[in-house]
């Protein structure tokens, strides 16, 4: 997958059950258009979702392309962890991203506990020894001016042995610009995320209760006079793939609340 000059990703969120059918039927409808293969979340939002390596398994055998395994020290000590990275190699995975993984909601801590008893440096050094290829997350934190240190966390991750990253939704070219240049010589491909807006209040959300995301005024503005709310997101998304095209190594995009339909208009 990483061997092509621009790679694009589609991220898939599992089923909140053990039936796979409906996602990976379409995902299936997917496979013939332009794009690599599909980027598999554990558990987003802490929230618990079908394992991600056996959905990632079932997505390759159907769709007959690569799957990425999301692996966090959130839900998993280290024996547990060492477990996932052989176990996925074993079933055909050959790509993970690890992350810390979403906070746990206060109101679900008194029956949730968060693992970390390794840290993320510690998970990107023993998935290379499992012979996979390692990518981590960029969170620049836009909400509190954390770019400087997020620099500085990623050159950690490219220390402990990370070969790529996949940055939190980018909305418009100055925000691409400045994750480019901040960047330029870290050493590892970088991979912009984006996520296609729904609706005005869609955009809102994103742009003030989520970490991590900033949607710019004049989109905001453009979603709340477009006539056809979901073009219009789907319109900016193509926009940031041809912004990606010139600044990064590949795009991930992000369909929301499983609107995998929406990728035929995108790419």
């Amino acid at each position: 997958m990483f061997n092509e000059s621009f790679v694009v990703t589609v991220e898939v969120v599992p089923p909140d059950g053990p039936d796979p059918e409906k996602v990976l039927t379409a995902l299936e409808s997917l496979a013939t258009l332009p794009f690599h293969g599909f980027s598999v979340a554990t558990n987003p939002v802490a929230k618990p979702r079908m394992s991600a390596m056996a959905l990632g398994a079932m997505i390759q055998q159907r769709t007959k392309k690569p799957a990425i395994l999301h692996l966090t020290t959130r839900d998993h000590n280290r024996l547990s962890l060492q477990g996932e990275l052989w176990g996925a190699k074993a079933l055909g995975l050959t790509t993970v991203m690890v992350a810390t993984g979403d906070f746990v909601a206060l109101k679900d801590r008194g029956n949730t506990t968060t693992v970390r008893d390794a840290d993320v440096y510690r998970l990107v050094r023993m998935a290379r020894e499992a012979g996979l290829r390692t990518g981590v997350v960029f969170d620049t934190h836009p909400e509190n001016n954390g770019l400087a240190r997020a620099v500085d966390h990623l050159r950690k991750k490219v220390a402990a042995g990370a070969q790529f990253a996949v940055t939190q939704p980018v909305y418009d070219e100055p925000g691409a610009d400045t994750i480019a240049e901040a960047t330029r010589g870290i050493g590892i491909p970088v991979i912009m995320g984006i996520l296609p807006l729904r609706t005005p209040r869609h955009a809102e959300f994103l742009h003030t209760r989520v970490a991590g995301i900033t949607v710019p005024d004049m989109l905001r503005q453009r979603m709340n006079s477009a006539a056809d709310p979901v073009a219009e997101g789907a319109a900016n998304a193509r926009e940031m793939i041809d912004a990606a095209r010139n600044r990064f190594a590949g795009a991930c995009i992000m369909p929301p609340f499983d609107h995998y339909e929406i990728m035929a208009d995108i790419l």
